[in-house]
């Protein structure tokens, strides 16, 4: 059997192997973000190293305090902003352009305070569900989310305006085997919750204690069950009869009050 210490740094030494935010990245190697929240988040972000910003004048006044810039930043109208986000997107007079943020590995956040869970996506595609996950993560105090490497949306522009700034704040671990990093959080200690409509028990009946990853599927499909398999309990979200399921990113926000409001 191995000491604490042993299984710590096995624990490190997988989580390397498992990779970080590495790929999903454009051909040009930045990322371009777009709307006040956004854009803010990422500009007071310490890790974050900008390249350009393109604004307008009442963009640059919207924002919380006085624009410290070390980077080109040039003034346009909202019609040429337009042109550089995706179609019809609220850029809300603010367009950056930014490196991705640094590689975080499950070893990073699997010893941080047991009392924040993690989230973890099962092929979770839609950049707005992701987006819209981190935020709620943010509001909630969620340790990290994780997912899949080559399922789920990059970091990136979408992502960055739905989750309103908690790009910039929630660790967003990429790893290239989800079964195997859902096995390094049971080592961890961590008791592994698959959020599933079909679930005999509630998700209040299935909450320990102690560290908690809630582990959801993509919509429709819901988690794969090799996933399934690697989870200790499924539970399931209370709701009416009159609606068959919820949006996945309502469902995490639910899940995650829920974990951030038990008797510990």
């Amino acid at each position: 059997m191995t000491g604490k210490g042993e299984r710590k740094n096995l624990r490190g030494r997988a989580g390397r192997m498992q990779g970080g935010r590495g790929s999903g990245r454009g051909a040009q190697g930045h990322v371009r973000l777009w709307g006040r929240h956004a854009v803010e988040a990422a500009l007071k972000n310490p890790a974050r190293r900008h390249r350009k910003l393109w604004a307008t004048r009442e963009g640059i006044a919207s924002l919380d305090g006085e624009l410290q810039a070390d980077f080109p930043l040039e003034y346009a109208d909202g019609a040429d902003l337009a042109r550089l986000v995706a179609r019809d997107a609220p850029h809300q007079g603010l367009v950056l352009d930014c490196e991705p943020l640094d590689d975080i590995y499950l070893a990073d956040v699997l010893d941080g305070d047991p009392r924040r869970p993690l989230v973890v996506l099962d092929q979770v595609t839609d950049p707005h569900n992701v987006g819209a996950i981190l935020r709620s993560a943010a509001a909630f105090g969620a340790a990290a989310l994780v997912t899949q490497d080559r399922h789920a949306p990059p970091e990136g522009g979408v992502v960055g305006k739905s989750a309103s700034g908690a790009l910039e704040v929630v660790p967003w671990v990429r790893v290239v085997n989800l079964a195997r990093a859902l096995e390094e959080m049971a080592e961890a200690g961590y008791w592994r919750i698959g959020l599933a409509g079909e679930a005999m028990a509630t998700l209040a009946e299935a909450l320990p204690a102690g560290p908690v990853a809630l582990v959801l599927g993509a919509e429709g499909e819901g988690m794969r069950h090799n996933i399934t398999a690697h989870c200790d309990a499924l539970a399931r979200l209370p709701i009416s009869d009159a609606m068959e399921s919820l949006n996945v990113s309502n469902a995490a926000a639910i899940a995650l009050y829920a974990v951030a409001t038990r008797s510990l």
